[in-house]
């Protein structure tokens, strides 16, 4: 099994939205993607609310069968039509990929 965790710091404004609009939008729109990409077996996203200096706005959670699974889901075009939102309203990305 294969689990893809994205993690992302926001701006505070983008698309004219706050943050933590911003935050509430990628949820949607990333958790919309269950059932309808093949391969992505679960997908989970959650925004922080701890809010220190160290941690970031929202986490991506999910899983897949194999490695290409993964490549399958990074460029289904349902994925694609959802980064330049997400590429506009973030300032950092880190991303983990791991065999479990």
């Amino acid at each position: 099994m294969i689990k893809h965790i994205v993690m992302w710091k926001l701006k505070d404004r983008a698309h004219g939205n706050t943050k933590e609009r911003n935050a509430q939008l990628m949820k949607e729109m990333l958790e919309a993607l269950n059932g309808r990409i093949p391969g992505l077996i679960k997908l989970e996203v959650g925004i922080d609310f701890s809010k220190t200096d160290t941690s970031d706005d929202v986490v991506l959670y999910s899983e897949f069968m194999t490695e290409k699974d993964l490549e399958n889901y990074q460029n289904h075009p349902e994925h694609k039509a959802v980064m330049p939102f997400i590429m506009e309203a973030r300032t950092e990305r880190r991303v983990a990929d791991y065999r479990y």
